[in-house]
């Protein structure tokens, strides 16, 4: 059985948490020590690396919520699986539709300053007047 801290050290999780994790049920509650400490094992730290993983690819807690649900039923069809992994790819490539976006405005207003006088910079400029914008960020979520 593992404390909480060595689970967040084996998984890279800090002890917050996953303490958040336990208060909004993806982890479920642990068991108690006669002291009041809780204990994990191996069930516990192989849910919560799931959970890291997906973290890291970018799930949202809700979707990491509805794959543990659907990993909890393995004989059924894992299309929903791959309808959640799809339309998290979607929202990846979004994402980098929308800096891309930024990083040509970026390059452009970096291009055109002359490195002149701060009365004269191309970039304040640029941030100033909006309507100069190239890239629609604003409604991009960036």
């Amino acid at each position: 059985m593992l404390s909480i801290g060595t689970l967040a050290k084996r998984t890279g999780t800090k002890v917050q948490t996953i303490r958040y994790y336990e208060q909004i049920g993806i982890m479920p509650e642990p068991g108690r020590s006669e002291g009041g400490q809780r204990r994990y094992g191996d069930e516990e730290l192989d849910r919560l690396a799931f959970i890291r993983h997906s973290r890291q690819l970018g799930f949202s807690l809700e979707a990491i919520r509805e794959l543990l649900d659907l990993s909890d039923s393995p004989e059924r069809s894992c299309a929903e699986v791959d309808a959640i992994a799809q339309r998290q790819l979607r929202e990846v490539e979004a994402r980098i539709g929308r800096l891309e976006a930024l990083r040509v405005e970026l390059r452009r207003m970096i291009g055109e300053c002359d490195q002149g006088q701060m009365a004269d910079c191309r970039i304040l400029q640029v941030l100033r007047d909006h309507e100069e914008c190239l890239t629609d960020h604003d409604r991009g979520g960036a």
